[in-house]
């Protein structure tokens, strides 16, 4: 997923508790989920950005030499800027694009 298209709010935004309910009845399992979400959505972001920085990587790294690289300080500002990935997670799961179940839900008489 591109998440840098995303236009979601960059700070957090107080939100009705009422509209977290619609997809599970309960608020911790929504919690739950985006947490999940979240977590993914950062990992991705994580690698993404180690990608691009090792790109930049010299092999001659001393105390001594330390070089200011323009390029990386550019992407390093550039990923700041991007939404945190729990806003990109209430995002998704409040335009219902996020896929979610409950094996439990599904199977009750197995316990």
């Amino acid at each position: 997923m591109d998440y840098k298209k995303i236009k979601t709010d960059v700070n957090a935004v107080t939100r009705n508790i009422e509209d977290f309910t619609h997809g599970t009845a309960n608020v911790y399992e929504t919690v739950s989920i985006l947490s999940k979400r979240a977590n993914q959505v950062g990992l991705e972001m994580k690698e993404e950005l180690n990608q691009k920085i090792s790109e930049f990587a010299s092999t001659t790294d001393n105390l001594e030499e330390v070089f200011e690289n323009r390029e990386q300080i550019e992407i390093a500002k550039y990923y700041e800027h991007l939404p945190k990935p729990t806003l990109i997670a209430v995002h998704e799961y409040l335009n219902d694009e996020i896929y979610f179940r409950n094996p439990h839900k599904e199977r009750p008489d197995e316990f």
